[in-house]
Parts: structure tokens; sequence; C-alpha cells
């Protein structure tokens, strides 16, 4: 059965943050399976395959590159919801869920009314919330709850940016209450589900798992010559979430003992903390900064290292520990969240130690740098567990069943 999909995204940066690389593996390959698929996002805009067609829902874009933040010129307010979108971050809020939900009904909704089926990709606003009221059936993607986000950031910041970041994060209410009223959702992992059951009150019974895929054409065994001691990460430099100031401070007590170096796919806030921190470990000769690469300068980066290091205090799913294994690079990896999901049995693919912890992370990384065979022998094992157990079709398949139970479910209440 060809079943029209209209996906929704409120943003779908295209190469990192995992909306935009999601929607776009997801529509390819449900395409090829025969569906017709239409993504409805705002900015950033996503990247698209051939065959998957792309509605624009333009916002203020107020926190584009590189001007994050900015103030819009009087004649780019269109309508009332742009001045709620600029007001709510002049409060430090973030607007842009509330405000997509709003466009979709207020411009979209005659269109949306003409698909069997609506997926939305963690948007989980009111206006979203409406289509499923209206009868419409509606399947949604939570990746992980931003609560765990809330947690830590909240956990790190000083108590001067305390009431800022809370009122950041005022959009996770809305997430909640909706969430709570969803029929069918979504999401990458066993621990990512135990976590919407547990922070936004959701019935089990509505979770289906689904975990991702990799590009094994693109991440795939490295050609050349892996570079001596380098360990590569990728992460957003500045969010703790990430466990980057781990990871320095291994690299710190790493480099006092022997030759390595440190690549962070990232592009670390000019001045903050982990620039901060570079400087005060001493470390600016051994740390570089890589940023903007194609997904294929990204699998040569991977393919290049000795180890890829994934520090993450928590992740919902963690791509990036899965392309890595594509490439056949060995890894050292902490076990916040779903991370052991991905890397399946310790030892074999990846070494896992206890998130936040530097000391077991300079233990790990130190002991697979010392052993070539055992780095040989975990980056084969990688590959193999990636290429086998994780692919695009195999969500598109999955996804495409959750569809069909939630029209089935739609057209019998009607």
């Amino acid at each position: 059965m060809t079943v029209r999909v209209a996906l929704l995204s409120y943003r779908s940066k295209p190469h990192c943050g995992g909306q935009g690389i999601y929607l776009r593996h997801l529509s390819r390959e449900l395409v090829a399976l025969g569906h017709e698929v239409t993504v409805f996002s705002g900015q950033p805009y996503p990247e698209l395959d051939p065959g998957v067609d792309l509605v624009k829902v333009p916002s203020l874009d107020l926190y584009r590159e590189p001007d994050p933040f900015r103030v819009p010129h009087l004649r780019e307010f269109r309508s009332p919801v742009d001045v709620l979108e600029f007001a709510t971050m002049c409060t430090a809020g973030f607007p842009e869920p509330w405000t997509f939900g709003k466009r979709l009904l207020r411009d979209h909704l005659g269109a949306l009314r003409t698909f069997d089926v609506i997926h939305d990709n963690q948007t989980l606003a009111h206006g979203v919330l409406a289509l499923q009221e209206m009868g419409l059936p509606l399947v949604a993607s939570i990746h992980h709850p931003i609560t765990m986000d809330r947690k830590l950031d909240l956990a790190a910041a000083p108590m001067r940016k305390q009431l800022s970041l809370r009122r950041w994060y005022g959009f996770l209410r809305m997430q909640k209450r909706v969430a709570a009223r969803l029929k069918h959702i979504v999401t990458v992992s066993q621990s990512s589900a135990l976590d919407i059951v547990r922070d936004f009150g959701v019935d089990p019974a509505r979770i289906d798992v689904i975990p991702l895929g990799v590009q094994p054409e693109v991440f795939t065994e490295y050609a050349g010559a892996r570079v001596p001691g380098r360990i590569v990460a990728m992460a957003s430099a500045d969010s703790p979430l990430k466990g980057i100031k781990t990871l320095l401070e291994s690299v710190a007590k790493l480099r006092t003992e022997r030759d390595v170096t440190l690549t962070l796919v990232s592009k670390p806030t000019p001045g903050g903390v982990t620039e901060r921190l570079v400087d005060r470990l001493g470390l600016a000769d051994v740390v570089s900064f890589v940023h903007g690469l194609s997904v294929e300068e990204l699998a040569a980066t991977m393919g290049s290292a000795e180890i890829v290091c994934v520090p993450s205090l928590y992740e919902g799913f963690s791509l990036p520990t899965l392309e890595a294994m594509a490439c056949g690079t060995p890894l050292v990896v902490s076990d916040g969240g779903a991370i052991p999901e991905v890397v399946g049995e310790p030892g074999v693919c990846a070494d896992i130690v206890p998130a936040g912890d530097a000391e077991a992370l300079t233990a790990a990384l130190r002991s697979l740098l010392d052993d070539p065979e055992r780095r040989a022998r975990m980056g084969r094992a990688a590959r193999e567990r990636a290429r086998t157990e994780f692919s695009w079709e195999a969500v598109a398949r999955a996804t495409a069943a959750v569809y069909e139970h939630a029209i089935h479910e739609a057209r019998a209440g009607r």
C-alpha cells in the first residue's frame, strides 16, 4: 500500500543535531519503498533527495548562523505569530516549536488534511496535537526527552544563569502535555523509551522503538593510514550533555606521557567554556576544532583516527557512534543513555566507561592506544555490527508499519 506521508520538523539543520539527518534518510528510504513523502520544515531547511518534496514554513529564523539571537527588520514581521516569536526570544525563551505549530494550522491545514498520515519530528507542539484531535492519523518521533538536556545544563550552570536557562527550556511544559496525549510515538532506543515514560508521562504501550541507520556507502572502511595518537570526538563542544570537559581532562593527563592529539568535530563559542578549558589545561597545541564538513569529510576524519571517543553524559541514540563503527574505528564510549545499546557487548566494538569519570576514560584510552591488535579487532567487529544491525531501509520499513497502524486506528475511530 502506498502511503502519502507529511513529515513535520520545526528545524532541520542538514548535517548536525540529528533532526535534518533523520528527515533526509527516512524520507529517502520511504520513497524507495514506494511511498510519497512531503517534508514541512522551518528554517534551517533540510537537504532532501530526489523524489521528496519540501514545503517551507518560514519563521523569523532568529537563531540562524552567523547571527543567532538577531533583531529582525520591521518589514520581516508578517503576523502576530512573528511578534510573539520575537518577544519570546527577547525574554530568554525558545519559541520555535510552538510557533511552528501555529503556522502549520494557519497556513497548511488544508494541505495536511490530504495526507494519509502525518509524522511529527520532535516538535510536540499544541498545533501538532490539534491535528490528531481533528481525527488525522498522527505519529510523533521523540529522539529523547529534552528534560535530560535541561537537567544537565542546569547542573553545570552558575546560579546567575539558572533563571534564564529555566526560561529557555520553558517549551518543555508544552511538550510534556502534548506527548502524554499522543497515540503513536516512535523513539530510537530502549533507553529513550524509558526516559519518555518517566519524564513525559507517556503510556509505554504507545511507544515503538526503531533504532537509527547508517550510510554504509559513505561511512566505510578508511582507505588511508590512521594517524598515530589521534583521537576524534563529535560533539557540541559547549554543551555539558556531550561530556567534552571529561575528555579534555583525560587528554591533559595522556599528553604528559605520550604523543596524542584530539580532533573535535565542533564549532565552539569563541571565548566559551570549551576554549577556556583548553587554554587552562594547556592543550592548545594538541586540540583542534573542525566544522562545516561534508559527510564524506566527516567519514574520512573518523576513519583517520586511532580511536573515536564518545564521552557524552547522555545520548538518546548517538548517531556519531554508529557512523564511527561503520568506518571500522574502535571506540571508547561512556555509558550515558543509549550508547551501550548502540555498541553492544562491552569490549567487542568499544570499551565502555562510566559517564563523567575522567580517570576511567583516561585508563581506557591509554589501554587501547597501547594495543594495536585489539584496536584492529574491535574496528572489524564495529564495522560488521554497524553493517548488519543498522540500516535506514530497516528504519523506513518499521516506521511504515507504525504508519499503517495509525491509519487503521484513525479510520476505525471515524
